[in-house]
């Protein structure tokens, strides 16, 4: 089984900064690709970010392009979110995921993702 948990939200002002974690449980997870995923009240689950089994390849909704950084530490199974720049729009329960396969093609596909976490919820005051 994998499991998930993320962590790192909270209440921040517009255009501050938030780093979210997420821990991955097996070993096999970091040979896979992982991502975010965000929802907000009323709105679908959106993609947020990729990042390839080996860190190097990312994948981000244009969204957030130049305001978040995705990366992951596989020695300890953690992926994290950079977040900078935040703006109101970004408030939503952020989610990891494990992905089906180790590199970012097709990222952005939820169905992609067979393993999920709990969400943590991220709200940016105005």
């Amino acid at each position: 089984q994998v499991q998930l948990v993320e962590s790192g939200g909270g209440l921040v002002q517009a255009g501050g900064s938030l780093r979210l974690s997420c821990v991955a449980s097996g070993e096999s997870s970091s040979l896979l690709a992982m991502g975010w995923f965000r929802q907000a009240p009323g709105q679908e689950r959106e993609f947020v970010a990729a990042l390839s089994w080996n860190g190097i390849n990312t994948y981000y909704a244009d969204s957030v392009k130049g305001r978040f950084t995705i990366s992951r530490d596989n020695a300890k199974n953690l992926l994290f979110l950079q977040m900078n720049s935040l703006k109101p729009e970004d408030s939503a329960v952020y989610s990891c995921a494990v992905s089906r396969y180790g590199d970012t093609i097709n990222g952005d596909r939820q169905d992609y993702y067979p393993y999920w976490g709990q969400g943590t919820q991220v709200t940016v005051s105005s």
